[in-house]
């Protein structure tokens, strides 16, 4: 196991950055995983971390050694693919076994290494098969492997469950899940997929333009995010946000939502004073509630829906609330109906407040 540092870390391809001079430390046996939209930089800082990219500016430092200058080979990680990279003349324990191939194990040794590695993930009945004969899951599997039998100190995973189907894609997070607790082996992940991270990351990296906006746990992130992408990018669904004004109201200091009669107070410790500023609003959707009953403490928003989606457990409310779009939630016996006007509340300290124009977040009330 070991850590793994970026010190100012910078890739450029010509005169075009990519990564922009970033920080970050992984520690001994943690799983962190790099989360971004496409074209962020995740998956540049995996490949300079594996070897595969070189480094423009800042250092990469592995278990306190500097590795800028290092082969990959020579790194002792070992790095898993989006597309298996797995070879289809070779049998799965040949595949599994094709990291050993320079090694100085003996043939028993590196028989025994494969077949531990093959009972852990569950492949000892398919180690005589093609992966042509594999299904998706057990391609990947094949794949982490092939990494995991070299021993190294940390693995690196670049997408590898994008390929999969949905139902694929949650049986290997659980998968690769339960092999971390088993190895306690440093990961560095990355996804675009954002239930990926809250379900497998012991810390969360977001990314955005070749810039960290944001490094925490599942839960601070989404309790705490410091910025409307970071906000929006961490929750299924997403945060809604609705635009707002800064006004006095009775010697308070309120948020006045625009268009809709409803406004929120803000702490009397609130930093900005100017009246007038426009902010947004933000509250996700399992916080924004049908209210069937017409009571209830919180704010309250009154809008049109325009589409459900029941899920069983609950339903999705999509409406239209003052020209803006909504998402709220509602039990799954509750379905109202595209048309219906209902009335949503939020409660109290489940509302943040971000400043329009840097979109950083002010505060939560």
């Amino acid at each position: 196991m070991a850590t793994i540092a970026l010190d100012r870390l910078v890739k450029r391809y010509g005169k075009m950055a990519v990564v922009h001079g970033i920080d970050l430390r992984v520690n001994d046996g943690e799983f962190v995983v790099l989360v971004g939209p496409s074209g962020c930089g995740k998956s540049t800082t995996l490949r300079m971390i594996a070897g595969l990219e070189d480094i423009s500016e800042g250092t990469v430092s592995i278990d306190g050694h500097v590795v800028n200058e290092f082969e990959p080979k020579d790194r002792n990680i070992a790095m898993v693919f989006q597309n298996y990279a797995i070879y289809p003349h070779m049998s799965v324990a040949q595949n599994i076994g094709f990291g050993l191939y320079t090694s100085k194990l003996t043939h028993g040794e590196k028989t025994k290494r494969i077949a531990d590695t093959a009972r852990l993930l569950g492949l000892e009945s398919l180690l005589d098969r093609r992966p042509s004969q594999l299904s998706g899951g057990q391609r990947q599997r094949v794949a982490i492997g092939r990494a995991m039998v070299r021993n190294p100190v940390a693995f690196l995973f670049d997408e590898p469950l994008s390929n999969l189907d949905a139902q694929l894609r949650a049986q290997m997070r659980i998968e690769i899940k339960k092999l971390h607790q088993r190895l306690g082996t440093t990961i560095v992940f990355v996804t675009h997929d954002q239930v990926e991270a809250m379900t497998m990351a012991d810390r969360i990296v977001v990314m955005r333009d070749g810039h960290i906006l944001q490094v925490g746990t599942p839960m601070e992130l989404y309790d705490n995010p410091t910025d409307v992408f970071t906000a929006r990018f961490i929750g299924s669904p997403t945060m809604n946000l609705i635009p707002a004004t800064l006004r006095e109201q009775a010697g308070h200091r309120v948020a006045e939502l625009d268009q809709v009669q409803a406004s929120v107070r803000l702490p009397s410790n609130f930093p900005i004073a100017d009246i007038g500023a426009d902010v947004l609003v933000g509250v996700r959707p399992h916080d924004l509630v049908v209210d069937q009953a017409g009571a209830g403490t919180g704010i309250a928003l009154k809008g049109e829906v325009s589409v459900v989606e029941p899920l069983g457990s609950e339903t999705l409310v999509h409406l239209e609330i003052g020209g803006t779009a909504v998402i709220a939630t509602a039990p799954g016996k509750i379905i109202p109906r595209a048309g219906d006007r209902v009335t949503v509340r939020a409660p109290e300290g489940s509302l943040y407040l971000f400043d329009a124009k840097s979109e950083r977040a002010l505060c939560r009330t």
